[in-house]
């Protein structure tokens, strides 16, 4: 019974937000599309000389082929897996970084806090992309790189942003009233971060989760789009890459340019409509009721 009116509930809550109703199915859908695909079409569909270069889509090739001879099908369904697991490592490891750094720096102060603060206001001064184009060119065979690997080179950025915004909100929430009663009840200040602080901050950290994943999968598109990456493995921006190298704007090869730009609106588009719905939960005076 309860479980029934749990989900009439969700769906409830869907009607009334349309935008989360509408991030979440895009981004099910693009799961769906990649996790299923990847059982029914082979990766090594996705690598060259595996299908008849330059072909149109076709009914034996419904997305079409690249110069040098990938199905695009299978280079957009295992792409698309590829990107969006680079992009959850990355912004995962971040916000995780940043959420403890964020609450201890916020909570306990001192020269902890001070030496934290300087590196992120420093941090943040430099462009963070050029900053990732220098580690990740500096790793040794940076075209042998596994998705673990690539996703743990982009969270040596991804945490600075979190961490200045979960301290801000963790230096007001210090002072409020429900804080001041726990210390006065004699709980030790790990007990309060964890027991009142961080329920309170669930909604701003899954609102974070969302905004550091699309974060991910933008600065992974960055890197491999300059060739920066493993260059055999399918992904979204070594397609885009690829595309590239080989003219395809100037060849006239439209399959190729416009299916991973589609793919990429997708998940841009799934990840800002969550964050959007997600900010009206989070946010009680942008609530609407049914």
């Amino acid at each position: 019974m309860q479980r029934g009116q749990g989900f009439k509930g969700f769906l409830s809550y869907i009607r009334r937000n349309p935008a989360f109703g509408l991030g979440l199915f895009i981004l099910v859908a693009l799961l769906v599309f990649a996790g299923v695909g990847s059982l029914v079409v082979s990766e090594e569909d996705a690598q060259p000389l595996s299908a008849t270069p330059n072909s149109e889509p076709t009914g034996e090739y419904p997305f079409g082929t690249d110069s040098t001879g990938r199905n695009l099908l299978a280079q957009m369904i295992h792409g698309t897996r590829v990107t969006l697991s680079i992009g959850m490592i990355a912004g995962s490891v971040g916000l995780a970084i940043g959420t403890v750094l964020g609450f201890m720096t916020g909570y306990f102060g001192g020269i902890f806090d001070t030496i934290v603060k300087f590196i992120v206001d420093v941090l943040m001064t430099i462009p963070q992309f050029l900053l990732l184009v220098m580690i990740a060119s500096s790793v040794p065979e940076p075209d042998k790189l596994t998705i673990v690997q690539m996703g743990l080179i982009l969270s040596l950025i991804s945490w600075v942003r979190p961490t200045r915004a979960i301290r801000a909100q963790i230096l007001s929430m210090r002072e409020r009233a429900f804080v001041m009663m726990a210390k006065l009840s004699g709980m030790s200040g790990m007990e309060i971060i964890i027991k009142e602080m961080m329920p309170n901050l669930m909604p701003y950290l899954a609102i974070s989760l969302a905004t550091a994943v699309n974060g991910g999968v933008v600065s992974s598109l960055g890197l491999q789009t300059l060739g920066i990456g493993n260059l055999r493995r399918p992904s979204l921006g070594m397609t885009i890459y690829w595309l590239r190298y080989y003219n395809a704007f100037l060849q006239g090869y439209w399959w190729w340019i416009l299916e991973p730009v589609i793919v990429v609106v997708l998940i841009f588009a799934a990840f800002l409509l969550l964050s959007i719905g997600m900010d009206e939960f989070a946010n009680p005076r942008t609530r609407r009721t049914v």
